[in-house]
C-alpha cells in the first residue's frame, strides 16, 4: 500500500506538500512538460500588483556558493492581464493554485485580494510582506508587527479564500511578527522569503546585479530558514509552509520535522526540474520505510528538548 502524503496546510487540502515557490513557478504554465505537477500539491504564482510593475534594472541573477542571488524586483503583468490571460490557461492544471500578492500600500494589497477572491481558479492568496529587493511595497511591512496586523485584517476582510503571508527572515523577532499575523487571520505562514545579499566583480570593480542588491536563496539559506520554522511552530503551533533551499526529500523532511505542513521548491528547479517529483516519491519512501501513520504523523515530531 502506497504511504500517505496527503497533507492539509493553510486551509487548502494538498494532494502532496510539495509547492512550487513563486517567482521560480512564474504564472503556472511555464514548467508544464518539465515539471510532473501530478507530483505537486499546489503552484504559487508569480506577485502580482494592482497595475504592471516593470522590476529592477539588469542584470537581475547572480550566481552564489550553494544558492542564486536575485534583484527581479516583483515585476509582474498586473492584475488585469494575470485574470484575462494568465488564469484562464490554468484550468488543466492537476494542483492547487496559489495567487501571491504584492503591493505598495494597504489599499493595493486589499484591492488585488478584493478581486481575486472572484477567481475561481484561484484557491489560495499568498502575501508577499517580504521582498528584499524592492525599495518600496512589501519590504516597508516585513518588521512592523503592528503594520502587519492591520495589513493582514485588510485583506482578510475582503479575501474569500485561505490566505498565507509570507514572512522575511532578518526581522528582529520572528515570533512577534507571526503572531500579529496569526492574529490578523492568517490561516498559514510561509517561512521564508530571500536573505538580503550583494554580489561584488572584483574584475569590474561594480556590483554584479542592476540593483546593487538581491535576495539569496537555495541550500546556502537553508540552515537559517529551518531555525526560524522551529522557532515560530514551538511558539504558535501555526500551520507553516517552509521555503528556503529545499532541493531533496531529506531537505523537506527536515522542515517538516521541525514543524511545517508543507514545502515550497523554487530555486531547485533551474537546476533540477524533475526536483518536485523526485522530493514527493522519496517523501511517501520514507513514510512507508519508517511505518509512520502519513506524513501528519511528522509535522513537529523531532526528538528532544532544544532546552
Amino acid at each position: 500500500m502506497s504511504a500517505d502524503i496527503r497533507i492539509e496546510a493553510g486551509g487548502l487540502e494538498l494532494a502532496t506538500p510539495v509547492i512550487l515557490a513563486s517567482g521560480c513557478a512564474g504564472y503556472g504554465d511555464e514548467w508544464l512538460g518539465l515539471v510532473d505537477l501530478d507530483a505537486v500539491g499546489a503552484v504559487v504564482l508569480k506577485g502580482v500588483s494592482l497595475e504592471p510593475w516593470p522590476g529592477n534594472a539588469p542584470p537581475r541573477v547572480a550566481e552564489a556558493p550553494a544558492g542564486v542571488i536575485n534583484a527581479v524586483g516583483l515585476e509582474n503583468v498586473g492584475l488585469g492581464a494575470l485574470v484575462r490571460e494568465k488564469l484562464p490557461a490554468l484550468g488543466g492544471l492537476p494542483c492547487k493554485v496559489v495567487a501571491n500578492v504584492v503591493g505598495r500600500d494597504r489599499d493595493e494589497y486589499r484591492d488585488v485580494c478584493a478581486a481575486l477572491a472572484a477567481e475561481k481558479r484561484v484557491d489560495a492568496l499568498e502575501l508577499n510582506v517580504s521582498c528584499p529587493n524592492v525599495g518600496a511595497g512589501g519590504m516597508a511591512f516585513c518588521a512592523d508587527a503592528e503594520g502587519l496586523r492591520e495589513l493582514v485584517r485588510d485583506c482578510r476582510d475582503v479575501a474569500g479564500k485561505p490566505l498565507w503571508v509570507k514572512l522575511a527572515p532578518m526581522v528582529t523577532d520572528i515570533v512577534a511578527v507571526a503572531r500579529a499575523v496569526l492574529d490578523g487571520g492568517a490561516d498559514a505562514l510561509t517561512i521564508a522569503n530571500t536573505v538580503p545579499a550583494m554580489a561584488v566583480d572584483v574584475d569590474r570593480r561594480r556590483a554584479v546585479l542592476g540593483n546593487v542588491y538581491g535576495g539569496l536563496s537555495g541550500p546556502a539559506v537553508r540552515p537559517i530558514n529551518l531555525r526560524l520554522v522551529h522557532l515560530v511552530y514551538e511558539e504558535t503551533g501555526a500551520d507553516i509552509i517552509a521555503s528556503g533551499g529545499v532541493d531533496g526529500w531529506r531537505a523537506a523532511a527536515a522542515y517538516i520535522l521541525a514543524g511545517a505542513r508543507a514545502v515550497q521548491v523554487g530555486t531547485a528547479l533551474f537546476d533540477n526540474p524533475a526536483a518536485p517529483a523526485e522530493i514527493a516519491a522519496g517523501l511517501k519512501e520514507y513514510v512507508e520505510r519508517e511505518m509512520f501513520d502519513g506524513l501528519s504523523f511528522l509535522v513537529g515530531k523531532l526528538r528532544g528538548d532544544r532546552k
